[in-house]
């Protein structure tokens, strides 16, 4: 195997990192439809070369809106203190993101994303609650948010992807809780929080009854109406969870495989090398072979509660052609929005999925319409 520049992912035409090629390729609409400032993504990519760089770039950009709200907090500017924090936590979020090749660095960097959305919460409208939910000898870690004029909220149980993480939420949250919605964004097994001691696990189901299971012993939730929502992988995670948990009453499907070790050869190598680190996998040819446990083969038609799916026709992460499948396996009412124009997770047209998903979320918890 060449150990030369190209092999170390070096464009020869370029001379920059082919891999901050492929996270610019593939993920930035997705910074900026999820709060990264335009002007902030333009400037910190376009002066990273190599992707050793990545993180400590981004880093330095999110200490900027760190600074921000401390300054906001010190002069009593608790609104915006909560903006600029939580503006930081996804800076954070994004240094971290699929940067797992240097376990020490990711880690300060989300310990960091972590500390600012915590920071953040009180000081949102409506404010947060850090929550933990007991899970199999160790915790998980959410974050629930309830709107202000509701007593015993709907809730939106909210899937991370695989590289998504509870702190990167707060423009999702957003559109449900301005619809009556509660909202709890959690982080399971392998992914965000979770991500250092438990490994991925494609019986997600087991985690997301856990985090049921937590809502309903509350008791400031209405857990006779639970919303069940998910993205990129957390799109198979959602629906995969709605076939045997049978509490949820409607979920969305955003832009999920539908049988993760089918689409392995075409993922590019930070998404490849993210999961086969959060996998907890020596090598790629083991990741594989444990990603074969992500299916929804034989466990799709399962699904009863009415199902809203989203996917891209430009998506070069998970074809839209799985889309279609889930939709024609689940036997439940479906809801199949195919955008023509997006990417994944159709980030490049949020405008034309995310407050509609949100509206028939709300039909189908009956909570207020806007």
């Amino acid at each position: 195997m060449s150990s030369g520049p190209q092999a170390r992912g070096h464009t020869a035409a370029q001379g920059r990192d082919a891999r901050v090629d492929a996270a610019i390729a593939h993920w930035a609409p997705r910074f900026v439809a999820n709060g990264v400032p335009l002007s902030d993504f333009q400037e910190v990519t376009a002066a990273v070369e190599r992707w050793d760089d990545w993180c400590s770039a981004w880093s330095r950009r999110a200490a900027v809106h760190e600074v921000l709200g401390a300054e906001a907090l010190a002069a009593a500017h608790r609104l915006s203190a909560g903006e600029h924090y939580t503006r930081a936590a996804v800076c954070y979020h994004f240094a971290k993101f699929v940067f797992v090749h240097d376990y020490a660095q990711m880690r300060a960097a989300h310990e960091k994303a972590i500390g600012c959305r915590a920071v953040a919460l009180p000081y949102l409208d409506p404010p947060g609650e850090r929550v933990e939910i007991p899970y199999e000898g160790t915790q998980l870690y959410g974050i629930l948010r309830k709107p202000s004029a509701a007593t015993r909220a709907p809730v939106v149980i909210m899937c991370m992807g695989l590289d998504s993480a509870k702190e990167e939420m707060d423009a999702y949250e957003s559109i449900f809780l301005a619809r009556g919605m509660a909202t709890l964004a959690f982080d399971g097994p392998g992914q965000g929080e979770a991500e250092y001691e438990l490994r991925i696990r494609g019986d997600y189901e087991v985690a997301v009854k856990i985090v049921d299971d937590c809502a309903e012993h509350r008791g400031d939730l209405d857990c006779d109406r639970i919303g069940l929502w998910g993205v990129s992988l957390g799109g198979y995670y959602a629906p995969r969870a709605a076939a045997f948990e049978k509490r949820v009453k409607a979920c969305i499907a955003l832009s999920g495989p539908y049988d993760w070790a089918e689409i392995w050869p075409q993922m590019n190598e930070l998404t490849r090398e993210a999961f086969r680190v959060r996998a907890k996998c020596a090598t790629p040819e083991a990741a594989y072979d444990y990603g074969r446990s992500l299916t929804l083969k034989g466990v799709a038609s399962n699904i009863t509660c009415p199902l809203f799916i989203v996917a891209g026709k430009l998506d070069r992460i998970v074809p839209w052609q799985d889309a279609e499948r889930l939709a024609r396996a689940a036997r439940g009412p479906v809801d199949l929005l195919m955008i023509e124009d997006g990417n994944h997770v159709a980030n490049n047209r949020a405008y034309r999925y995310r407050t509609q998903s949100a509206d028939w979320m709300a039909s189908h918890l009956r909570s207020r319409a806007v």
